[in-house]
């Protein structure tokens, strides 16, 4: 049976990165009328919410 050992680098980067992805997700709805500031809102959470998902995976 494998073992299962979360890190706390783990947890803690991936609340950080989802913090980050909803701050753009936010952005983005908030700064719908001028499209590059929700262009950039967009790009924000998506790579942060990639960044949440690569951390939980590495620090697993």
């Amino acid at each position: 049976m494998a073992a299962s050992n979360a890190s706390e680098k783990g947890i803690g980067l991936t609340v950080l990165f989802v913090v980050f992805a909803l701050a753009g997700a936010l952005t983005m709805g908030l700064g719908a009328e001028d499209h590059l500031l929700a262009g950039l809102g967009f790009a924000v959470a998506v790579g942060a919410g990639s960044l949440a998902v690569a951390a939980g995976h590495v620090y697993a």
